[in-house]
C-alpha cells in the first residue's frame, strides 16, 4: 500500500466529494420541486430529498446510489400511480433509504402492484406505512441483497387473481437478508404478512395479526427453507384465515439450504381460527423453538424440531 502525500491528497478529494453531494431538496407546494419524482430525478448520489406532508399522486424509478427519501414530519403520503409497471417506488440502487413515507393503493393488472419495488443491491426502511397495496414491498431475486425494516406498518395489503398468483404484505425473493423488526402488519388479504425466500429472515419484535378482518393465508411463510430468526414476536390468525392449516409454514415448497438454522423463540400466538399449527417445518432443518407461549387452539410444532 502507498504511503504518503498522495493518499492523503486523494483521501481530502474523497471527503470533499462526498460532502458536497450531500445536497437536501424539498418537495411541497412552494418548493422548487413540487412532486418527488421532480427532486429524485434531480438529485445526485448521497443526496436527501425531504418531503413535505401531502398526498402525491406521483411515483418514481431510480438508480443513483445512496439516496435517503424522507417525509419532513408525518403525512407524506403518494398514492395511485406506478412507474415501470412495478410499484410506487422502484429502486434499483444501492443504500437507499426510504423513512417516514405512506405508499398507498399500488397496484398493476399483474397483481403485484408494489408500495415499494426493490431492485437494488441494499434497502433500509423506516417509519413508512404500506396501505392496501397489492405487495406492501416486494424484492426481486439478487443473490447478494439486503432488505432492512425497522417500526413500519402494514395494513390491508395483498392480493390473489385468478392465472396471477397472490401478493403479500411482503414478499422477499432470492437475496441475502431480510431483517424485519419492530414493525406491524395487520388484515392482510388473502396472501401472507410476511413471505421470505432470503437466504436469512430475521423477524424481531413485530407483530404480525389477521384481526378481525384480515384473510391471510399464512401469517409467515419461509417457502425455501434457509436460516430463520423470530423472537419476541405477537402473532395472531383470525377468524377469517383463508388458510387455517398453519401461522408459520417453512420449506413447502423444497429447496432447503444448507448450513441453516431455525430458532423460533419468545413469542407469543394467539390462535382466534379453527384449530391450527403453529410451526410446520417441512424442511430438512431442526427447528428449535423455546419460551414461545400458544393460546387457542393450536399445536406448537409439526415437523423436525424442538419445543420447550
Amino acid at each position: 500500500m502507498r504511503t504518503g502525500f498522495p493518499c492523503v491528497c486523494a483521501l481530502t478529494i474523497t471527503l470533499a466529494a462526498s460532502g458536497a453531494a450531500a445536497a437536501v431538496l424539498n418537495v411541497g407546494p412552494d418548493q422548487k420541486y413540487t412532486l418527488p419524482s421532480q427532486a429524485i430525478k434531480a438529485a445526485t448520489a448521497g443526496d436527501i430529498i425531504r418531503i413535505a406532508p401531502g398526498t402525491y399522486r406521483d411515483c418514481a424509478a431510480w438508480s443513483k446510489p445512496g439516496l435517503t427519501i424522507e417525509g419532513a414530519g408525518d403525512g407524506a403520503v403518494l398514492a395511485d400511480a406506478i412507474c415501470q409497471g412495478k410499484g410506487i417506488f422502484v429502486v434499483s440502487a444501492p443504500d437507499a433509504v426510504v423513512r417516514n413515507v405512506t405508499f398507498e393503493g399500488a397496484a398493476i393488472d399483474e397483481g403485484n402492484g408494489a408500495g415499494i419495488r426493490a431492485d437494488g443491491a441494499s434497502l433500509t426502511v423506516e417509519h413508512c406505512t404500506f396501505r392496501e397495496n397489492q405487495d406492501g414491498i416486494l424484492t426481486s431475486n439478487l443473490p447478494g441483497a439486503t432488505l432492512t425494516i425497522r417500526d413500519s406498518t402494514f395494513e390491508g395489503n395483498g392480493t390473489c387473481l385468478p392465472n396471477k398468483g397472490c401478493a403479500h404484505g411482503i414478499y422477499v425473493g432470492h437475496i441475502a437478508l431480510a431483517h424485519i423488526e419492530n414493525s406491524h402488519f395487520l388484515a392482510t388479504r388473502t396472501g401472507h404478512h410476511v413471505k421470505s425466500r432470503a437466504k436469512r429472515t430475521e423477524l424481531v419484535g413485530n407483530t404480525i395479526e389477521d384481526g378481525p378482518q384480515g384473510t391471510s393465508s399464512y401469517l409467515v411463510d419461509i417457502p425455501n427453507g434457509g436460516s430463520l430468526l423470530m423472537a419476541g414476536n405477537t402473532l395472531e390468525k383470525g377468524p377469517r384465515t383463508q388458510n387455517p392449516t398453519a401461522a408459520v409454514s417453512i420449506g413447502e415448497e423444497g429447496g432447503n439450504r444448507p448450513n441453516s438454522e431455525i430458532v423460533i423463540k419468545a413469542n407469543t400466538f394467539t390462535n382466534d381460527g379453527p384449530p391450527t399449527v403453529f410451526v410446520h417445518n417441512a424442511s430438512k432443518t431442526p427447528a428449535q423453538l423455546s419460551g414461545n407461549v400458544v393460546n387457542g387452539p393450536a399445536r406448537l410444532l409439526v415437523g423436525p424440531g424442538s419445543a420447550d
